[in-house]
């Protein structure tokens, strides 16, 4: 299989879980006596879950093209390794439902709504971990192996965000609002470019060999 394909494939399914959000945003009911602004302030929780899951699959887009703007071929494990991040991906919509119906109440609904969210966001940052992990670990998919550091640099920059995730699933029994609050903050920092690992081509006067010769 060729990269334009499986990125033809990916898209398609980020697409679609990304235009599932909005569904999940209905026409408040207005009570008698109540104003129709009042009542569209008062999805502020549908508001808030879908701008948070919105970034985070828009920025998951972004860095699945980056990676996979480095990649030259493509192998049966990473086939696999890039299913099981759909999977995860494309599972967003229900807990951001689920986070819209019950974040305004608070309790012990809006901490499971909220630690639901956070288990689904780090399962999906540990498989887009494991397929980058594997796209690095080796020259036969890349398009040019960069430098070691450079590869460990890169995995540590990504990586950090499963820490947060963690720390957010934590949290979610404590505040609801600050651990959806610490996902929205992940979106922003891969919104930033955290998977390249491009080399940089060698000048000319570096590949000549030194000498008299």
């Amino acid at each position: 299989m060729t990269t334009t394909r499986l990125e033809a494939f990916s898209d398609g399914v980020l697409a679609i879980a990304i235009t599932l959000l909005v569904i999940e945003i209905r026409p408040p009911e207005v009570h008698e006596g109540e104003s129709l602004a009042r009542a569209l302030w008062g999805l502020w929780p549908s508001y808030l879950a879908y701008l948070v899951s919105f970034l985070t699959i828009g920025v998951i887009w972004l860095n699945h093209h980056g990676i996979f703007q480095q990649v030259a071929r493509v192998d049966g494990p990473l086939l696999v390794l890039n299913l099981n991040l759909l999977l995860w991906t494309a599972l967003i919509p229900f807990p951001t439902a689920v986070v819209a119906d019950n974040l305004a109440a608070g309790g012990e609904a809006a901490r499971t709504a909220a630690a639901l969210y956070s288990g689904v966001l780090l399962l999906m940052g540990v498989a887009f971990a494991a397929m980058f992990a594997w796209v690095t670990h080796d020259d036969r998919l890349l398009h040019r192996l960069p430098p070691p550091e450079m590869v460990r640099a890169a995995r540590l920059r990504f990586m950090a965000g499963l820490v947060v995730y963690l720390v957010a699933l934590a949290v979610s029994w404590v505040s609801a609002p600050v651990s959806l609050a610490l996902s929205g903050l992940m979106a922003l920092y891969y919104a930033f470019d955290q998977t390249s690992v491009r080399a940089e081509p060698v000048p000319d006067d570096r590949r000549r060999p030194t000498g008299g010769r």
